[in-house]
This record gives C-alpha cells, structure tokens and sequence, in this order.
C-alpha cells in the first residue's frame, strides 16, 4: 500500500527586512521622482514564500506627500514632491512587509523598517540685501529697499558714506551653507564717481561730484562660488550743495498768548496783537532766499 503524504505549508513566519533602521541625507534640490532608497536596500524576505505587500508612512507631522513607494510590491522609496529645508529639515518614514493583503481577512505577519531622513540645505536662493520684507509666508523670498544717501558737490568725502536705512549689506539666506559674497557697481556710475568695495560693501568716491544730478547706482552682491547667484539693490547718491551755516532762530525769545479752555490745536497768537497768530521763524544763510 502507497501513502502518498502532502506536507501543507502554515503561514508562521513574518517577513524580515536586511536592515530594521536607516539613515538617509537627501539635499534639499533634489529632482522630483528620484530614488531616495533602492529596491535592494528595503526588500523583505519570507521564508514561506509569500508575496510581499509593502506600505510606507509618515511619522513626522507636516511631512506627509514628500516620499512614497514605487507600488505595493515595490517599496524603493522615491521623492514625489519638492523639498524645502525651511519647512522641515527631517522626516522619519516607517515602512511596512506584510505577507497578506493589508484588507486580507487571513492571518497576517508583518515586519518594519524605519527610515530616518535629513534633508540637507541646498544652494537654492539667491543673496538678500539687508533689511528686507518678506513678501509670502513661507519667507522664501525677502525684498529690500533701495539705499540713499547724500554728498556735497565739488568735495570729495574720504569715509564712506553713510546711507538709509544702513550700510550696503547682503546675506546667503541658505544660511547653513552661508556662501561667500562680494558687491561691484554694476550701473549708474556713468562718471566712475564711486567705488564700493567687494568684500565690505561699503561705498566710497573716487572724485568729487560736479553736478547737481543724483546718481542712481546698482550695486550686486555675487556668492564667489556660483555667479549666477545674484541680487542688484538700487542706490540714490543726492549731489547737494554744502551746508556751510548752521540755521538760527529770528529772535531768541518768543511772546505768545492763549486763553484758558482752549481746546487742542488751537492757534496761539502773538502777545499783544490777539488777531495775529505766533509765527515762529528760523534762517539759513546757506539758503538766502527761501
């Protein structure tokens, strides 16, 4: 008699993943659609020979979208939406095997693996000129305004000059990479009256001005590393004539007169002639004629 005996296999053993936990950097310019893990790094294996269902999550609260899986038998991992270091800077992804459909009614075994990610900042932005005004939310983009100042024609200022609302300043907002940055004239100096110097920004004159015209300068700040990382900021330079006097009052005491219980902003007259206002008046012997 022949007892043929067929051994049917039970489904007790859980899938394992090579690796439990790992580390990914991801720089912040990556493409979208890359692979951030391959395939060969988060398959899992079973020893009973089932298929592999994969699911991967997030952890991180407002890191959801970013990463996601080829499909759920294929867990490489790819980007599938353009990261921003100033949102988030890390993210950890927990990656589910599963020997059954995850809405299987059967017996399931599960495995995990997490991913930790750190987003690595990027030369992305270009320089900023200080101060500046956010203009969106996220703070991704800082505008600043233009720069004034002023010199006396025909006299040539050996310091540099001072301007509002301060001196000519630009940062690298990618601020962990804090990439080198130089300044050059780049318009508006149609006689070479002014120098700025590359590594300070500070704007100095080559010769005096000779006319009564205002300069509107363009100066750039340049990261060294990448030109075509660039910012221009407008200067005015006014060409007054010099102030050689300083202004004085007419008189040195004046005499007004009020009544009592008069209600504010009223007018306060002269003492001794209640019909004509208190003029008070100084003079500039700069400016005779005004």
């Amino acid at each position: 008699l022949e007892i043929f005996v067929t051994i049917v296999d039970v489904n007790d053993n859980s899938p394992v993943f090579k690796q439990t936990n790992l580390t990914e950097v991801v720089p912040e310019d990556t493409k979208v659609n890359a692979t951030i893990v391959p395939l060969e790094d988060l398959s899992a294996s079973d020893a009973d020979l089932d298929t592999i269902f994969y699911e991967l999550t997030t952890i991180v609260p407002g890191t959801d979208g970013y990463f996601a899986i080829k499909g759920v038998n294929n867990p490489e991992i790819y980007l599938q939406k353009a990261l921003d270091y100033e949102k988030f800077n890390f993210t950890t992804l927990v990656l589910y095997a599963r020997d059954r459909p995850a809405d299987s009614s059967d017996t399931t075994n599960t495995a995990t693996a997490t991913i930790n990610v750190f987003i690595e900042q990027a030369d992305t932005k270009p320089p900023w000129f200080l101060p500046c005004t956010f203009i969106n939310t996220d703070k991704s983009i800082c505008i600043s305004s233009p720069y004034t100042g002023r010199v006396n024609i025909s006299e040539m200022s050996t310091e540099p000059l001072k301007l509002e609302p301060g001196p000519i300043y630009a940062i690298d907002p990618d601020y962990t990479l804090n990439e080198k940055i130089v300044y050059s004239i780049v318009g508006g100096d149609t006689d070479n009256v002014f120098s700025v110097n590359a590594d300070t920004g500070n704007l100095t004159m080559n010769k005096a001005a000779t006319a009564p015209d205002s300069y509107l300068l363009q100066v750039m700040a340049t990261q060294v590393n990448n030109i075509q990382k660039y910012s221009i900021a407008t200067v005015e330079i006014k060409v007054i004539n010099k102030s050689e006097h300083p202004p004085y009052f007419e008189s040195r005491i004046y005499y007004g007169t009020v009544s009592v219980g008069l209600a504010p902003r009223s007018f306060v007259f002269q003492a001794g002639d209640p019909s004509s206002p208190l003029m008070i008046t100084a003079m500039d012997e700069d400016f005779p004629d005004v």
